[in-house]
C-alpha cells in the first residue's frame, strides 16, 4: 500500500446561486485546509464502483473487468467475475451491498453484458456472494436489450430504498430518439426490482402488456449517480446532459424526466436539441449544470467527521476534474464548493460505514479524506 498525504484546499463559490450555475463562474477563494487526501489504493485506471465489507476490506471495480479486493495493505483480484463487453463506457460498472449483507452476503454488480443474439452489449445487473477471493452463486437479475455496438451511455448505478427495493440505472445507449421516451424499450430508464430480481407488483407499468415492467421512471439520458436520501428515503439521481444540462432529479414512480424532449443542454456541435426546457407531464430537475461538469458518483454526507458538510451532497466531476460539494436547503442547491481541484477525473465518491469519505480518481486510485483536527 502506498501512503501519502496530499493537502487539499477548499474553494468557496462566490457566485450568486440559481438552479443553473456555470462552472466557469465558480471563483476560487482560499479558505482553510480542512482535510488531507490520503491514497489508500494506488495504480487504478478507471475505478468505477466501490463497497466496504464488514471485515474492513474494500472492493473496487475497474472498468476493464477487474474486481479488486483491498485489505490490510494487500491487493487481490477476485475471480469468477462476469465477462464484460469492454468498449467505450462499457465494462465492469457499479457495486452495492444488500442492506442485510451481514446476514445474506449478497453483492450487486452492474456491467456491460454481451448476452443476447445481437452483437455488442447492454447494461445488466447481477448478484453474487464472495467466498474467499471468488464470486459464487452468481445470478443474473436483469439484462437490457437489444445489444448495440455503440460505446456510450450504459448508466449505471445501484441503490436500495428503505423498503429493500433494488434500483439501478441504464443509459439510453446513444439512441436518444428511440429509447428514453418509449416504455416498451429498455434504456434511458431507472428500474426497480425485488432484491432477487422479481418485478414488484406495484411497479408503474406492470399492467401495460407492451411495457418493460421493471421500469420505475423514464426519459433519462445517462444516469451515473444514484443515492438514497438519508432522511426522506427518496432515491435521487444525477445524469449527464449533452453540452450543458447535467441534472439532479428526485426519482418518482412512473414519471417522465424529459430527455430528449426537454433539456437545458445543446448538441456537442452547438446546435439545439429542442427549444423546450420544460413541458407539462415532464419532471423538472432540482438542479442543473451549464456547462456540463460530467457528474459521476454521488453521496450524501451524514458523518459527524465533516460537520460543515453534513446534510449536503458530494458529486464527482469528470470533465473539470474536481469533487463538488453542493450545499443543500431541503431540495434546493444554495452553494457550490470545489474540492480536490486538479486531482483528476473523479469517477466515484462514497461515505464508508465508519464515516470517512472515499474518492475514486481515474489514473490514480482511491483516496480517503481525513479531516484535520
Amino acid at each position: 500500500m502506498k501512503i501519502s498525504a496530499i493537502s487539499t484546499y477548499l474553494f468557496v463559490v462566490m457566485t450568486s446561486v440559481s438552479c443553473a450555475q456555470s462552472s466557469e463562474n465558480m471563483a476560487k477563494s482560499p479558505e482553510s485546509v480542512d482535510f488531507t487526501a490520503e491514497i489508500v489504493i494506488d495504480n487504478l485506471s478507471v475505478p468505477w464502483g466501490m463497497v466496504f465489507l464488514p471485515d474492513g476490506s474494500i472492493l473496487v471495480s475497474e472498468l476493464s473487468g477487474e474486481l479488486i479486493r483491498f485489505k490490510d495493505g494487500e491487493r487481490t483480484n477476485i475471480t469468477n467475475v462476469p465477462e464484460v463487453y469492454f468498449r467505450g463506457q462499457g465494462g465492469l460498472l457499479d457495486l452495492e451491498l444488500h442492506p442485510d449483507y451481514e446476514n445474506n452476503g449478497w453483492i450487486y454488480i452492474t456491467y456491460s453484458s454481451k448476452e443476447g443474439e445481437e452483437k455488442g452489449g447492454n447494461t445488466a445487473i447481477m448478484r453474487a456472494k464472495l467466498e474467499g477471493n471468488a464470486l459464487v452463486d452468481n445470478e443474473l437479475l436483469y439484462k437490457a436489450s437489444p445489444n448495440t455496438t455503440k460505446g456510450q451511455h450504459y448508466g449505471s448505478r445501484i441503490a436500495f430504498d428503505n423498503e429493500g427495493y433494488l434500483y439501478f440505472s441504464a443509459g439510453e445507449r446513444g439512441e436518444r430518439d428511440v429509447n428514453p421516451q418509449d416504455i416498451t424499450r429498455d434504456n434511458g430508464k431507472i428500474y426497480r426490482l425485488h432484491d432477487d430480481g422479481r418485478i414488484p407488483a406495484d411497479n408503474p407499468f406492470v399492467n401495460d402488456e407492451t411495457a418493460k415492467k421493471a421500469i420505475y421512471s423514464y426519459g433519462h439520458r445517462n444516469p451515473q449517480g444514484l443515492v438514497k436520501h438519508p432522511v426522506t428515503g427518496a432515491i435521487w439521481d444525477h445524469e449527464h446532459g449533452p453540452r450543458g444540462g447535467d441534472e439532479i432529479n428526485i426519482i418518482k414512480k412512473g414519471k417522465n424526466y424529459g430527455w430528449p424532449v426537454v433539456t437545458y443542454g445543446i448538441n456537442y456541435g452547438g446546435t439545439p436539441i429542442t427549444d423546450k426546457t420544460e413541458m407539462e407531464g415532464m419532471e423538472q430537475p432540482i438542479h442543473y449544470w451549464v456547462p456540463s461538469i460530467a457528474p459521476s458518483g454521488i453521496t450524501f454526507v451524514t458523518s459527524d467527521k465533516y460537520p460543515a458538510w453534513k446534510g449536503n451532497l458530494l458529486v464527482g466531476s469528470l470533465v473539470f476534474q474536481y469533487l463538488e460539494l453542493l450545499e443543500m436547503d431541503g431540495e434546493k442547491v444554495t452553494n457550490r464548493i470545489k474540492l480536490l481541484e486538479g486531482m483528476g477525473r473523479v469517477r466515484n465518491v462514497k461515505q464508508s460505514p465508519d464515516g470517512y469519505i472515499y474518492v475514486a480518481i481515474e489514473g490514480k486510485g482511491l483516496y480517503k479524506l481525513v479531516p484535520k483536527s
